[in-house]
C-alpha cells in the first residue's frame, strides 16, 4: 500500500522507460484485469508530430464553455507531472494520484509473471488514467494525446468517437521511420472502423497513406482546406483572426489569444471535430460558446508570455515544424524586435537544422543545457551555428540572467525555445 505522493511517484517512475518489445498486448491484459475502464468513454483521439496539446486544448475550452465536463490526457508535462491527466483543465489532485496507484499496481506487478514483459512508465500512466476516467471519475468527454506515433502508442486501445492528425513531419524518426510516408503510416494507426478522422496534413504522400488506411476502415476523412476551410484576417494586435466554414456553418471573425498561423489550423482542426459531432447530435452547443472557448483557449509553454517588462517568452518547439512555425510567428507579430534566444535541445535532435532556422530571427543566442539525461552538450549545439553573436552558458540560470541583461532597448524581447521538457525546468525556475 502506497500512502504518500513522493511514494506514489517514485513507484510511477520505477517502470521501465521503454518497452522490450513494442505492441498493444500489455495495455489490453491490463485493462481487462481492471474491468476494461477505456471501452465505455465518449473519447477523442488525437496524433501528429506538433500540435496535439494546442488542439486538444481548444476542443476542451469549447465543451467546457458549453457545460460539458472534459477529461484530458497529455504529455509531457509543463507544470506538475499530475497535469498529465486533467478535468476541465486541472491536475488531479496528489491523493487522487496516490489512490489511483494503489487501484492498478497489483495488476501492474502482476504483468511481470506474464510473457508479456513488464509495462513501461508510459503503459503505466496510460492505464491509471483510463481507469480514472472509465472508473473513478466520469466525464461528458475524455480527449486521449498519443504519446509518440499511433499505431502501437499505449492509448491506441481507445475506442474513440473522432480522431484526429493534426500534421506530419519529421521527428522521433529513429523510431517512427525515415520518410514522411512511414510516418505518416504509424500515425494512421489511430484511424478506427468507421469513425471520422480530421486533419491538416499537407504533403500528398503522407496524406495518401492516411486515406488509404481509412478506405480500408470505412472511416470518412475530412481534410483542412480540402472538406473545411479558413481565411486568415489581419491579425489584431496580439490575437490570431480568421473566418471558419464547413459542416454547413461559416463562424466570421473568430479570435485566437495564441499566436501563429498554425495555431489556426489547430483550431480548425478542434472546431471541425466538435462541429461534426454537433450535427450527428453527439453534443449540443451554441455559436457563441464556440466563439468564447476558443478565444480563451492558452496552453503553456506553446508561445507562452511570461514576463511584460522585461518581454519574455517561453515556447517547447522541438523539432523543425516547431521551430519552423516559432520563427514564422515572431516575424508576424514581433518582427521590429531585436530577438535574444537563449536554446537548449535533445541529443536526438537535428541541431543543426534547428539552430539554422532560429538564426533568422535571432539578434544573439545562448546554447545551454539543463539536469536531463537526454539534454545535448551546449558546446556540440554552438558549433552548429554560423550566429556572430553567440555565447556557451552551462548552467541556465545563468543563460538567462544573461539574456535578461542583453534586453536594453524598448523593441528587446528574450525568446527560450528548443525542448518541452527544458521549458517545464525554465518555466518552475521564471515563476519561483
Amino acid at each position: 500500500m502506497i500512502s504518500t505522493y513522493d511514494e506514489a511517484r517514485s513507484w510511477i517512475h520505477g517502470r521501465l522507460q521503454f518497452g522490450i518489445k513494442p505492441g498493444l498486448e500489455r495495455m489490453s491484459w491490463m485493462l481487462e484485469k481492471l474491468g476494461s475502464p477505456h471501452k465505455h468513454l465518449k473519447a477523442m483521439h488525437i496524433a501528429g508530430t506538433n500540435g496535439k496539446g494546442s488542439t486538444l486544448s481548444y476542443l476542451r475550452e469549447m465543451l467546457c464553455a458549453g457545460g460539458y465536463t472534459v477529461g484530458t490526457f497529455t504529455s509531457p508535462y509543463i507544470e506538475t507531472f499530475n497535469e498529465r491527466i486533467s478535468v476541465n483543465g486541472k491536475p488531479i489532485r496528489d491523493e487522487e494520484l496516490v489512490h489511483l496507484v494503489n487501484e492498478v499496481k497489483d495488476v501492474v506487478e502482476s504483468l511481470n509473471e506474464t510473457n508479456f514483459g513488464e509495462a513501461t512508465e508510459f503503459e503505466v500512466i496510460t492505464v491509471m488514467a483510463f481507469y480514472y476516467f472509465g472508473k473513478v471519475n466520469k466525464q461528458d468527454f475524455v480527449i486521449f494525446e498519443t504519446g509518440l506515433g499511433g499505431r502501437l502508442d499505449s492509448t491506441n486501445v481507445v475506442n474513440p468517437i473522432a480522431t484526429i492528425i493534426t500534421n506530419i513531419g519529421f521527428d522521433h524518426m529513429n523510431i517512427l521511420g525515415n520518410t514522411i510516408e512511414e510516418i505518416a503510416g504509424e500515425k494512421a494507426g489511430i484511424i478506427k472502423k468507421n469513425i471520422p478522422l480530421f486533419t491538416a496534413v499537407e504533403q500528398k504522400g503522407a496524406l495518401d497513406v492516411i486515406q488509404q488506411k481509412a478506405k480500408v476502415e470505412h472511416a470518412p476523412v475530412y481534410v483542412l482546406e480540402r472538406d473545411f476551410c479558413t481565411s486568415s484576417l489581419e491579425a489584431e494586435g496580439l490575437s490570431e483572426r480568421f473566418q471558419f466554414s464547413g459542416f454547413d456553418i461559416v463562424l466570421s471573425n473568430v479570435k485566437l489569444s495564441m499566436l501563429g498561423a498554425h495555431q489556426v489550423k489547430n483550431a480548425a482542426l478542434a472546431l471541425a471535430a466538435l462541429l461534426y459531432l454537433k450535427q450527428a447530435g453527439l453534443l449540443n452547443i451554441e455559436v457563441n460558446k464556440i466563439y468564447e472557448g476558443l478565444k480563451r483557449t492558452a496552453w503553456l509553454g506553446r508561445f507562452e508570455q511570461i514576463s511584460q517588462n522585461p518581454l519574455i517568452f517561453l515556447d517547447g518547439a522541438h523539432n523543425i515544424q516547431g521551430i519552423e512555425s516559432l520563427v514564422s510567428t515572431v516575424k508576424r507579430h514581433y518582427k521590429e524586435y531585436n530577438v535574444h534566444v537563449v536554446f537548449s535541445c535533445l541529443k536526438d535532435k537535428e541541431a543543426i537544422e534547428l539552430v539554422t532556422r532560429l538564426e533568422e530571427i535571432a539578434t544573439s543566442i545562448i546554447f545551454t543545457t539543463f539536469d536531463f539525461p537526454r539534454a545535448d552538450n551546449p558546446e556540440h549545439v554552438a558549433a552548429v551555428s554560423q550566429h556572430s553573436s553567440k555565447v556557451i552558458e552551462m548552467d541556465f540560470k545563468k543563460a538567462i540572467k544573461k539574456g535578461k541583461q542583453n534586453l536594453t532597448k524598448e523593441k528587446d524581447l528574450l525568446l527560450i525555445t528548443g525542448s518541452l521538457y527544458f521549458i517545464s525546468e525554465v518555466r518552475n525556475y521564471l515563476l519561483s
